[in-house]
Formats: structure tokens, C-alpha cells, sequence
């Protein structure tokens, strides 16, 4: 066989294996039988096998897992992975459908599409022309870490589209297919279902290996496996439940969009449906909630998710600051059980925020075994009079987080104990402040829990990014007073950390080697790490945007901070709080001293020639990439936004734009192509 019948003939192969695959992971309706799939995936190998240069990343073959990556990269979502509010019940569902109407001025039912709320990991998938092409966790909801490697062990997801007949998709009498967008951008959750989690536990039981708590738990652990050899060793499913970008297909609701994921070959949720109006959702909710139990994945079934159906409509009512006015995820009742609180703990948290824990006799609760639940803070205890000795309700919080619901106390007998945060931290005997409702510890890092997480926080791979510093050694160099804060990581010196235990030569060089590096970090993962609440990665990124320094962002005054789009009030203020603190001040110092880089940019005045101009993207670039793009725009102190509205400035178009182009005409913004972007951004001057 010569190479080029060769291609002809793999190429055909996996045509015919992708087409298998989809109808047997995605359908479950296989049309051939084991033994001829067998037949046809050997062929397939042992033709790859003569040709090796022809395998390409998203042959059938390619599945298996790659060697061990060190460490996940990091990958920008064009449009943000947003969170959903949530409504608990029929009333609340109510306000949110009356909350729509009255901003779109709409009198008649507005069409929803419901569907089962599967609580996995939300991942996206992007395809280029068809081909997979990368995948990501959410992340913080602007970049998540680089799965591709273990998303492709997943036979559900199909490394080429499909174009199924709308028979095959919908049992329709139309033959018309669905054409492949030149960019699909596939939001979905992964999970695994129960049956393949009992099993999963059954062999890990076998093998000696520690059970997984539940099947969230493990779907998740196991995604974000380093070595895809693993994860390809896991059960694991998927369901696409939209789509972020779609260029060169438009496309009227989100009913078509869900089809059209079914048309090109992706695993969509059976029971999701049209709703006409928010009473069909509350029943639509009622039915799934009494199917709970039937359903494969029962414990990854934790409500509906309902969303307006119309695009058009979604356009208009647009998004809040972290999440969409068009969805809400309507939860199903927490499962509960009955069992006693033995003691209560109290644990200090990063930022010094003190947590009463009840320690429970333990308890089964939707299939998980419960020892400790949440007890919030002290109003909470207070409200449901909640002491040691008592019999409670317990429940799993969106089937995931354990908290006490109410005391039963028919049952007391009188010798239950109340509770009482103490005044103290547990910890370093330093003051406790009360902070709205919570408790607060005043040492800072000075408190060794304070300490050990906020060093956890600072060496972390979001952060400083310091290998070599993980939870055992950290532990250590705190209780033998190596480290004190966190500026203590630059003074490490040899004989400090050699005369440790379970440390040699080379383990002590490697250390100090990524301390060194890390040195030069930028100055928005310097502000990530320093653990000021409110402030993530992204928030850190914005600040790093706008300042130029870390002196510039200490001394910044709260109007100041609060000119800036997406630093509200609370965050400004948390900002200048932890500013204000000597002994933050202090440690700043020191890593300054240290050799820290603690600069952006020096000596250089920042051109903002786009502050306060609102950009939408649409179409595909060609000159630009178009995180790149986004990238040059937020620089120049522009804001990218996902939706066409009266307050975009400009538009900027590639090849196939869709319905945002047109939105754009209608509303008479200013388009741009591509030259004309570059031209506007006067690459030619270098000013950027």
C-alpha cells in the first residue's frame, strides 16, 4: 500500500470508528457488533502502525493518555464560564421568571429550556473545523487549566464532529444536515455515574487504594490527573449543555443551538425540554425530582438548570457580575438524615476566619458517609440554638457540603452543652475580633494557621509558583520557626533547610534554584498571592492592568480603586484593609529587599487610549489570534465584552461573523474589520 491509498484508507477507518463511537457511547444504540468494531480499530492501528507520520492528535488511536505533563498551562475562555444563581423554591423560581419580564417589559410567558443539573466539572471544548482541538476546566471562570490530554480518554467526546441527518438526531423524516462551524466552543460537565463509581470504589478497595467520597469528587480528580494514562483508566461521562462561541452558523434559541451539539455528534442530556412558561419549569422540576433516584447518575443529580430559550432574549437581558440573568439553576431538597453532635472544633482558615465544625456520630447521607457538617458561624448556632449533645437533622448542601439543618430537641435530655466561640484564636491564643458575622483572628500571618495557608496560597502554581514547597515541607519550616511569613521563602538558606529531615543536597538546590525564579513573577500573580481577600486571579490581573506597581496599588485611594470596571465597594475596601496592615506593609518590604519584583513596568507611561471603550469580537481573525486581540484591548484599558449592546463602542469583525455583526448594523456601532483594528491599535508607531 502506497501512502497515498494508505491515507485514503485511515481516513475512511476513523470515519467509520468515530461514527461507531458515537453510537455507542453517545447513543447507546451500537450498530455492529464488538467483535467487528475490534476488527475495524486493528486495521486502524496496524495502518498508523506502517505510516506513522500520518497519525494526527485526533485519531480514534490517540485516546489512550500521553506521558505525564509537570504541570496543567492555562487557557483563556472567549466568553467567561459564569456561575448560575440559584432558587431553592416554587417562589423563588416565580420572582426569577418575573425578574425577566419586567426587564424585557414582556406581559406573555416567556419559553424556557430545562434540564437535569448534573453537579460534575464544567469543562469546555474547542473545535477548529471540526477537529477537537483543546479543552479546559472552568477554572475561575476567564481561564482554566489545560485537560486536552485527559478529555480526549473520554469516548464520549468525539475527536472529529459528526454531520448527522436531523433523522438521526431529532426521528425526523428531514435529511438536512448540520454544517460544521469553522469555531465551536462546547460548554459541558463532566461526571460519573454511579454505577461506575460503586465499581471504581469496589477495585480501589481491592487494590488497597482509599475509596473516592463521591462520584463529584472523583470525576474531578480525575480530569485533573497529571499523567492521561490514568484518567483513561476512568469511568467517566459527559453531557454538553451549550456553547460559548459559534462562528459562521447562526443559530435562533437555545433549543436549535442543543440540537445542533446533538447533530455534530455530542452526548446532550435526554430529558432536557421546552417549557411554556415558569409553571411548566416548576412541574418539569417536580417530575425530574421524583425520577432522581432512577437515574443512572443519581447522585451527580442535584436540580434543574433553566434558561431563557430565545438567543435574541439573552442578548438583551445580558449578564451580572458573575453570573447570567437568563439562567438559574432551580436545586432539588437537600437529602437528610438524623444523627448526634459529639463535639464541636473550631478551624482558622486563611484569612483568619473562624469555623465552628460539628463532629457528628457518623452518618450515610445520599450515599456519602458524613463525620462532620458546617456550622457557619456563631448567629447561625445561636439561631437554631444548636449545642454539643444534640440530636440533628443533617443534610448535604447541593447534595455536596454537610451542614446541620435544625436541632431535634424532643430528644435533649439536659445535658447538652452550649457553644460559644471562643475570644481566642485556638491556635496562637491571639485576640478575636468579631467582623460582621464572622470571627476573625488578629494575628495575621503571624498565626500559624493564617501562616501555613497563606504560604500554601503564596507558593501555589496560580501564584508564585514555587515547586519543591509542598504541604509536608511547609509544615515543617513553620513549627521549626524556618519561615515566619511569607517574605521568609527569599531568606532560606542551605544549612537552614539541610539539617531538616528528608532533605538532600539536590532537593535543597532545586528549592532555592525555584525560589530564585520566582523572583521575577509578574506582578499580577504577586498580587494573587499575597491572599488579599476578594482578590483572585482575575481581579489580580485587572489591578496589575491598572497599576504599574505594587507602591502605586498600596497607596491607591479607594475612588480610585472604585474607578475601575469590575472593583466594587466590598473588594476596594478588603484592598485598603489589608494595606493598611503593618505587618503586610512590613512583608512587602522584605520581598522587595529580597529581590521581588514588585514592578510592571518601569519607567513607562501607560497609553489608555481606549479607557472606558467597550470592544466585541466576532468572527474568525486571521491577522490576530483572538485572546491575543482581547489581549492589546485590555492593555490599552479597553473592555471586552461577550454582547452587542447600546454601550459597545466598537465591533470587530473576521470571516463569518454572526448574529453580533448584524446586532451591530442595527445598532449602528462602529465595525471594524481586522487592518482596521490594526490600523486603530498603530502597531506601525510600536505605542503598545
Amino acid at each position: 500500500m502506497n501512502e497515498k491509498d494508505a491515507l485514503k484508507e485511515i481516513e475512511k477507518l476513523r470515519e467509520e470508528i468515530n461514527y461507531h463511537n458515537y453510537r455507542y457511547y453517545t447513543l447507546d444504540s451500537p450498530v455492529i457488533s464488538d467483535a467487528e468494531y475490534d476488527r475495524l480499530f486493528k486495521k486502524l492501528v496496524e495502518t498508523e502502525a506502517k505510516f506513522p507520520h500520518l497519525i494526527t492528535p485526533d485519531s480514534p488511536t490517540q485516546r489512550v493518555g500521553a506521558i505525564p505533563l509537570k504541570e496543567f498551562k492555562t487557557i483563556s475562555h472567549t466568553i467567561p464560564m459564569l456561575s448560575l444563581s440559584n432558587a431553592n423554591t416554587d417562589e423563588e423560581t416565580k420572582e426569577f421568571d418575573e425578574r425577566i419580564k419586567r426587564f424585557l417589559e414582556i406581559k406573555g410567558e416567556i419559553e424556557y429550556v430545562a434540564e437535569p443539573k448534573i453537579d460534575g466539572l464544567a469543562i469546555e471544548l474547542v473545535y477548529l473545523h471540526g477537529k477537537f482541538t483543546s479543552g479546559s476546566t472552568r477554572g475561575d471562570g476567564y481561564t482554566g487549566e489545560d485537560v486536552t490530554q485527559n478529555l480526549k480518554t473520554i469516548k464520549s467526546i468525539p475527536m472529529r464532529l459528526l454531520q448527522m441527518r436531523q433523522s438521526e438526531v431529532r426521528g425526523e423524516k428531514s435529511e438536512t444536515t448540520y454544517s460544521i462551524p469553522s469555531r465551536l466552543e462546547v460548554r459541558g460537565e463532566v461526571f460519573m455515574p454511579i454505577k461506575a463509581f460503586e465499581r471504581l470504589n469496589r477495585e480501589r478497595e481491592k487494590m488497597n487504594e482509599s475509596p473516592f467520597a463521591n462520584p463529584r469528587n472523583a470525576a474531578a480528580g480525575s480530569v485533573r490527573q497529571l499523567d492521561s494514562r490514568i484518567t483513561a483508566t476512568r469511568p467517566l461521562d459527559i453531557f454538553c449543555y451549550g456553547a460559548g462561541v459559534i462562528e459562521g452558523i447562526k443559530f435562533k434559541s437555545h433549543w436549535e443551538t442543543m440540537h445542533a451539539l446533538k447533530g455534530w455528534g455530542l452526548k446532550v442530556n435526554p430529558f432536557i425540554k421546552i417549557c411554556k412558561g415558569i409553571d411548566e419549569v416548576i412541574q418539569y422540576h417536580k417530575d425530574m425530582e421524583e425520577k432522581r433516584d432512577k437515574i443512572p447518575y443519581e447522585y451527580e443529580l442535584d436540580g434543574v438548570v433553566v434558561k431563557v430559550n430565545s438567543l435574541d432574549l439573552q442578548d438583551r437581558l445580558g449578564i451580572l457580575t458573575r453570573s447570567p440573568r437568563w439562567a438559574i439553576a432551580y436545586k432539588f431538597k437537600a437529602r437528610q438524615e438524623t444523627t448526634r453532635i459529639k463535639e464541636i472544633k473550631v478551624g482558622v482558615g486563611r484569612t483568619g476566619a473562624l469555623t465552628p465544625v460539628a463532629i457528628l456520630e457518623p452518618i450515610v447521607v445520599g450515599g456519602v458517609t458524613v463525620e462532620r457538617a458546617t456550622l457557619h458561624n456563631q448567629d447561625e448556632i445561636d439561631r437554631k440554638d444548636i449545642r454539643i449533645g444534640d440530636y440533628v437533622i443533617v443534610q448535604r448542601a447541593g447534595d455536596v457540603i454537610p451542614e446541620v439543618v435544625t436541632v431535634i430537641k424532643d430528644k435533649r435530655i439536659g445535658s447538652e452543652i452550649p457553644f460559644k466561640l471562643p475570644d481566642k484564636c485556638p491556635l496562637c491564643n491571639s485576640a478575636v475580633i468579631r467582623d460582621g458575622a464572622i470571627h476573625r483572628c488578629t494575628a495575621g500571618l503571624l498565626c500559624p494557621a493564617q501562616l501555613k495557608e497563606g504560604i500554601r496560597h503564596f507558593v501555589s502554581k496560580r501564584g508564585m509558583n514555587i515547586e519543591g514547597l509542598g504541604d509536608r515541607h511547609i509544615e515543617q519550616f513553620v513549627e521549626n520557626t524556618v519561615i515566619k511569613d511569607v517574605a521568609d521563602i527569599y531568606s532560606l538558606k542551605k544549612e537552614d533547610i539541610i539539617k531538616l529531615e528528608r532533605w538532600g543536597d539536590k532537593s535543597v538546590s532545586n528549592l532555592l534554584n525555584q525560589i530564585e525564579n520566582s523572583k521575577n513573577r509578574t506582578l499580577a500573580r504577586l498580587i494573587y498571592s499575597l491572599g488579599i481577600r476578594q482578590v483572585g486571579e482575575h481581579i489580580a490581573k485587572i489591578l496589575a492592568d491598572d497599576f504599574d506597581s505594587l507602591d502605586e496599588l498600596m497607596n491607591a485611594s479607594y475612588e480610585r480603586l472604585t474607578e475601575i470596571h469590575e472593583i466594587g465597594p466590598e473588594t476596594a475596601e478588603s484592598i485598603m484593609s489589608f494595606f493598611k496592615e503593618r505587618h503586610n506593609r512590613d512583608v512587602i518590604d522584605k520581598l522587595r529587599k529580597a529581590g521581588v519584583k514588585t514592578e510592571e513596568r518601569v519607567h513607562k507611561k501607560r497609553d489608555l487610549r481606549f479607557k472606558g471603550k467597550q470592544f466585541v469580537l466576532t468572527g474568525t481573525l486571521s491577522i490576530f489570534k483572538r485572546e491575543d486581540a482581547k489581549e492589546l484591548i485590555e492593555r490599552l484599558g479597553g473592555r471586552v465584552t461577550s454582547t452587542v449592546s447600546k454601550k459597545t463602542d466598537f465591533v470587530i469583525v473576521g470571516i463569518d461573523p454572526g448574529s453580533k455583526y448584524d446586532k451591530a448594523k442595527e445598532l449602528k456601532i462602529k465595525i471594524l474589520n481586522e487592518e482596521e483594528f490594526k490600523d486603530l491599535l498603530d502597531i506601525k508607531q510600536n505605542v503598545i
